[in-house]
């Protein structure tokens, strides 16, 4: 497995990390830094550890065994768009305004000008104009927009994206790309669960390949190499999901 890239001060660093449910794993003894600034995409096949990695780095999953070191001062999270519940009967304009709640809390005030900065991520996600329409009448690529807008606001350092691509046009996604390339000038650090091997390739400097344990680390065009990517698939064919969770060899 190539090394993963280090840094003096990494912004995260996973030190023999294991994930799981119900103590079957999900994520091996995963090892390496993330250093500031990153643009990286985690690949590999479905159930390989992807969208359980994400969780634990944002706090949503308990490690099973090792740790994960973030240095972030603020962290964004948005989760594959399927786990969003549109029942809800909340306004775009809303939604958007989400995004501040880390640093206002769920009940506190809003200045006019976080109004306006709402209202400015709406327009700069192309969605200008549907400030005050419900959520439910949105299309997935639509509500994809809405979200980037919400992260926006939020204003992270570390920012955390479960396909943000799935299921929506070219155009949208060509557009969204445009705000991860914008963020990763800003020196925010950008991973992205992805599938798509052209984008991950066009875009996306650094590549972690998952299959449960770590295919490979590090410059995307030497991991996502067809010998790597077969053994990925291997790994994951011949995987157990109801295995315990193991232990490295003395």
């Amino acid at each position: 497995m190539a090394d993963p890239a280090r840094d003096a001060a990494p912004l995260l660093a996973f030190h023999d990390l294991t994930l799981g449910y119900d103590r079957h794993p999900a994520v091996h003894h995963l090892t390496g830094a993330i250093a500031p600034g990153a643009l990286m995409a985690i690949a590999g096949p479905n159930g390989g550890g992807k969208s359980t990695l994400l969780k634990a780095i944002a706090g949503r999953l308990a490690p099973l065994g090792g740790r994960i070191e973030n240095r972030a001062a603020r962290l964004a999270y948005m989760p594959q768009i399927a786990d969003l519940s549109r029942d809800f009967p909340i306004s775009v304009l809303d939604l958007a305004l989400t995004g501040l709640c880390g640093r206002r809390g769920m009940f506190g005030g809003l200045a006019r000008a976080e109004r306006e900065a709402a209202r400015a991520a709406i327009e700069a996600v192309g969605l200008h104009g549907f400030e005050t329409r419900s959520i439910r009448t949105l299309s997935g690529g639509q509500l994809q927009r809405l979200l980037f807008a919400r992260l926006m606001l939020q204003d992270a350092d570390l920012i955390l994206l479960d396909e943000p691509f799935t299921a929506i046009d070219a155009r949208t996604t060509e557009d969204l790309v445009a705000i991860i390339h914008r963020w990763h000038g800003e020196g925010r650090t950008v991973l992205a669960v992805l599938h798509d091997l052209p984008l991950i390739r066009a875009h996306f400097p650094k590549t972690l390949l998952l299959a449960r344990d770590p295919v490979g680390w590090g410059p995307t065009p030497a991991i996502l190499t067809e010998s790597r990517l077969a053994a990925a698939r291997a790994m994951s064919e011949a995987f157990d999901r109801f295995a315990p969770e193991c232990t490295r060899a003395a």
